[in-house]
């Protein structure tokens, strides 16, 4: 797919985001993160630039467990497979 700009708006601010991911996709993320930030922002009364930081570490969390489930799962498979 060939790659398109697309601006989204992520805490008040907007960013013009290079990608062959499709337009809708890509609105998609950035609603994701700019709803976690409004959420860190309120819950823990930061200003948007330290909410930021915040989410981005609970993000990260988030992608590291699932890597470690999809390896957990793909293990399983592999001896499931093998004891057969």
């Amino acid at each position: 797919m060939e790659k398109q700009k697309t601006t989204v708006r992520v805490a008040g601010r907007e960013y013009t985001l290079v990608s062959s991911d499709s337009p809708e996709y890509i609105g998609r993320v950035a609603a994701y993160v700019d709803r976690k930030i409004s959420e860190a922002a309120l819950a823990a009364h930061l200003p948007a630039d330290k909410a930021a930081v915040l989410v981005a570490l609970n993000i990260a969390d988030e992608l590291m467990r699932a890597h470690d489930e999809n390896s957990r799962l793909r293990r399983e498979l592999m001896t499931l497979r093998q004891e057969r």
